[in-house]
């Protein structure tokens, strides 16, 4: 069977599977086993277990648990709440301050959870209300938090990150140093289009009032609630920087670090660990079972040429080289409107990773522009994924069109900082180099 006839037949397979309803996991799986037994005969599947196996047995694999358990245990500790307070009482004078403080929070709590969602379900619940309640502009309060929201699959710990290093086999450290920089970057653009909008049209998002404004005294006070994420965030990034902890080590650092973190605000009890590793279990099991399957769809498809039949339809593309790559993000970009991130990820990266460095492509620049494309895919329609979080924990009378349009200028500034990344690398290369070499 020709490559051209076996990409067919095995997306063609993928695709009917899905179309019927099947998780993504069993989909994928499906069609590689299928695809296996039809082209090899049954023999061939000891490859099913051999793929399986090898990527169980992946230390790497050990981080992803850990931090879903860091980030659902300081989702549950009350630390979301206490830095928009921290925020309301800094920025909230300034027009647009609460939604510029929200955009802060979601930032922050990034660097605590790994994952996308959780920053948008707490602030949808915590800082939507205030910001309705003080008469900000319902799209603007809608689009802050699920643009601040999607920052969890960039900014360190990535979760996403942690699987694109294990399966492009780059090092999660320099994806972690170079995802701050180009998360930097997104927030920057965030905040001032916030603070710009608002200070040309103040109705969109009022100041806080000044009966609701505090003095020095207890702004300072307030500074509190970003002392235990800082110490957090410095042992993880800190420990895997220096060299003294791998990924997965300074994990359990964050884990024992969380739980820590709950006892000091009091939330630690049996009820929390409890919902917490439930929490754990399911996310945990959903990614790994992902990645076991696409390592198998991904074997199949590099043995019967898949990557020859990439690279010579992408070198078609006029501009050479970079002609080559927005073909590349234009794929991802139009995949991340219907498919999960993870799903893009194992599907494309074992064929447009090799490319990529064969065409002289530094790897990790390339790599955290692909987080960059995933993030906009959790915002954009229709199936972003942070629109369906913020649809499910919004007011009832928010409809799904508002979502929609709310989210239209953050894509729209996380397609400039894409390509402010591509125009100058640096953005993304210099703080791994500098840091690490």
């Amino acid at each position: 069977m020709g490559v051209e006839l076996a990409t067919l037949v095995l997306f063609g397979s993928f695709l009917i599977l899905l179309v019927m309803g099947l998780p993504i996991v069993f989909a994928l799986g499906g069609a590689a086993v299928i695809g296996t037994y039809f082209l090899w005969g049954p023999n061939a599947l000891l490859m099913v277990a051999i793929r399986t196996f090898d990527s169980a047995t992946s230390f790497v694999l050990l981080a992803i648990p850990l931090f879903i358990f860091m980030g659902s245990m300081l989702e549950r500790s009350g630390i979301a709440k206490d830095l928009y307070d921290m925020m309301y009482k800094w920025i909230g004078p300034l027009p647009g301050g609460l939604a510029a403080g929200t955009v802060l929070v979601c930032a922050i709590f990034a660097c605590l959870v790994g994952i996308s969602g959780a920053a948008t379900v707490t602030m949808a619940l915590v800082a939507l209300p205030s910001m309705l309640k003080h008469g900000y502009d319902r799209q603007l309060s809608l689009g802050c938090i699920a643009g601040g929201g999607a920052l969890g699959v960039l900014i360190p710990p990535s979760i996403l990150m942690i699987v694109l290093g294990l399966y492009t086999s780059t090092s999660v450290g320099m994806l972690f140093l170079g995802g701050l920089g180009a998360g930097a970057v997104i927030v920057f653009l965030f905040v001032a289009y916030i603070l710009i909008v608002c200070g040309v049209a103040p109705q969109l998002g009022p100041p806080v009032p000044p009966a609701e404004r505090v003095g020095w005294p207890e702004r300072i006070r307030s500074l509190r609630a970003v002392a235990l994420p800082i110490i957090l965030v410095v042992a993880i990034l800190g420990s895997i920087t220096a060299g003294i902890a791998t990924p997965s080590e300074a994990a359990s650092i964050g884990a024992f670090g969380a739980m820590v973190s709950a006892a000091i605000y009091g939330k630690l009890n049996w009820t929390a660990i409890k919902e917490s590793c439930l929490t754990t279990l399911r996310l945990s099991c959903m990614v790994i079972w992902i990645i076991f399957a696409a390592s198998i769809f991904t074997a199949l498809y590099a043995a019967v040429g898949a990557q020859s039949l990439v690279r010579d339809m992408l070198t078609l593309l006029p501009g050479g080289r970079w002609g080559v790559l927005l073909g590349m993000q234009f794929i991802w970009l139009v995949m991340g409107a219907f498919l999960d991130p993870i799903g893009i990820m194992l599907i494309t990266m074992p064929l447009f990773f090799p490319l990529a460095v064969q065409l002289g492509f530094d790897p990790i620049w390339f790599n955290v522009l692909f987080i960059v494309n995933m993030e906009m895919a959790y915002l954009t329609p229709p199936f972003g994924f942070n629109l369906f979080y913020l649809k499910a924990t919004a007011p009832r009378d928010v409809r799904m069109i508002e979502i929609y349009k709310s989210v239209g200028p953050f894509v729209l500034l996380q397609l400039i900082s894409l390509i402010l990344m591509m125009v100058f690398p640096q953005i993304i290369t210099w703080l791994p180099r500098y840091v690490l070499g």
